[in-house]
């Protein structure tokens, strides 16, 4: 059989073997049919079922926001982890398709040889000298795995599924990040209108504390009702100095969040006296969007395709491995030696190996990686059930929350107003001082209520943004460091 036909044969039996692929082949998971209709609490007016735009917190229409979160998505240190563990995986890609292929290998060398010690003792003649000579050789090494059972495509298939669930590990970091920077953005704005109120009514326990002040020195008043009104100026006092830290370490998070030292305090967010407020229907879409949108769902998805392949590649290993190997050599005492045909060796043949499963540890592979497979499916049942509980969650709270904020910002109107008519009524004497302490310490509660209630609803919708999964479709490409090349 000469050469060339061998060669031929050894490539129709690899074209026709290699068509074979065992293992069980990838097949996404279903969803309960509820799970894609609409949210049961997004019948509300308050919330549309539209789809839910690229980049939501522009619907706040604050450019200090927008700059922050762009900053971040850029710059975020979780965001640029997530980038480099996603071209990391597409790396390892490659490295698996060049399996698929031939290798090839390269050698050359130059020896100083000796032959020979030069002594003979005991022997009746001359001991002659050492034999020392040069070598020179080149080589070349070539071999092919013949994917005769497809564990190399599967192994293909493996690292794809890893690459498309660091993606989506990257997306989940981006709206991880982009939340976070709006959660801490609406705590700053709202503990700066908090420490605002709070100065507010310290202003005003103080008036009436000059007031008691007076009465009591012209004798028309009482001393326990100074001690009252002392007593409402330093509880006053004391939320100020509260407001104003928390504030500051909203600051803080907000730089740390956009890649700077903490003390890099950004200046609009630091101005910042209002959170940010949605006037219109909030767009929330539908079940179907939320589950084809959130990165934990899609990086759950694409780790049970990755080890629904690795299935495979263990199913392959119980089957026998034939591999092409080739190799050719040139070698002589001299460089122009090299040149010569007679010099020439080479070696040419399949290589076959096959573990036999006597001790059932391939078999043994196969079931783990199976139960691996079925973990996964578990895990991604798990993430749909979570995006739609979170969701649903979301919604509900935020509903609360709007309740609440407008309830209780009607009351703390009406408590000014009360007061209001209570201090003209203790001017005019028709009302005693501790009916107007009583209104002052009522109004203090109702402007702190209104505060809070502002701030949780804004922390609410933020939290149904984030539940909703969007934020990293058209993200900022990330700027990379790297660690291996620094100026």
């Amino acid at each position: 059989m000469t050469l060339k036909f061998r060669l031929l044969a050894a490539a129709a039996l690899s074209a026709t073997l290699a068509a074979c692929t065992v293992g069980p082949d990838f097949e996404r998971p279903t969803t309960p049919a509820s799970a894609a209709q609409g949210f049961a609490e997004g019948t509300d007016p308050r919330f549309a079922a539209t789809p839910l735009p690229d980049g939501w917190w522009r619907l706040y229409q604050d450019p200090a926001l927008d700059a922050l979160v762009r900053k971040a998505l850029e710059r975020n240190t979780d965001v640029r982890e997530a980038s480099a563990n996603l071209r990391r995986a597409r790396a390892l890609i490659r490295e698996a398709r060049g399996r698929l292929f031939p290798s090839l290998s390269t050698s050359a060398s130059a020896n100083t040889n000796q032959v020979g010690t030069g002594q003979n003792a005991g022997v009746g003649f001359a001991p002659p000298e050492p034999l020392t000579f040069d070598f020179y050789q080149l080589g070349s090494d070539a071999s092919y795995e013949i994917d005769l059972f497809g564990g190399v495509r599967r192994s293909v298939e493996a690292t794809r599924g890893d690459a498309l669930a660091a993606a989506a590990d990257l997306d989940a970091a981006r709206v991880s990040v982009a939340a976070e920077v709006a959660r801490n953005y609406a705590l700053a704005c709202s503990s700066r209108l908090q420490a605002d109120i709070a100065r507010e009514s310290l202003a005003t326990q103080q008036r009436t504390l000059d007031l008691n002040q007076r009465l009591f020195a012209a004798g028309r008043g009482q001393r326990r009702d100074v001690a009252n009104a002392e007593l409402l100026v330093a509880q006053a006092q004391a939320q100020v100095p509260q407001f104003e830290a928390e504030q500051r370490a909203a600051l803080y998070a907000l730089a740390t969040l956009t890649g700077d030292t903490p003390t890099s305090i950004d200046a609009a967010a630091a101005a910042c006296t209002t959170p940010p407020r949605l006037d219109n229907a909030i767009p929330i879409g539908d079940g179907a969007a939320l589950l084809a949108r959130r990165p934990d769902v899609r990086a759950a998805e694409a780790r049970l395709a990755a080890d629904t392949a690795r299935v495979g590649v263990a199913t392959a290993a119980l089957y026998p491995s034939i591999r092409l190997a080739g190799s050719l050599t040139i070698g002589g005492t001299s460089p122009s030696a090299l040149g010569e045909s007679n010099n020439i060796g080479f070696s040419l043949g399949p290589l076959i190996s096959w573990s036999l499963p006597i001790d059932g540890a391939a078999r043994a592979r196969v079931n783990a990686a199976s139960a691996q497979a079925d973990a996964r499916l578990a895990a991604f049942d798990g993430a749909v059930l979570t995006a739609l509980q979170e969701t649903e969650q979301a919604l509900a709270r935020l509903k609360a929350a709007i309740e609440q904020e407008a309830s209780l910002r009607d009351a703390a109107k009406a408590a000014e107003e009360v007061a209001r008519i209570t201090r003209i009524r203790f001017r005019a004497g028709r009302d005693n001082a501790l009916q107007l302490l009583e209104v002052e310490r009522n109004l203090l509660s109702a402007r702190a209520a209104s505060g809070s209630a502002a701030a949780a609803r804004a922390e609410a919708e933020v939290s149904l943004f984030r539940a909703l999964g969007g934020g990293w479709e058209n993200a900022p490409a990330v700027q990379e460091v790297s660690a291996t090349k620094r100026d």
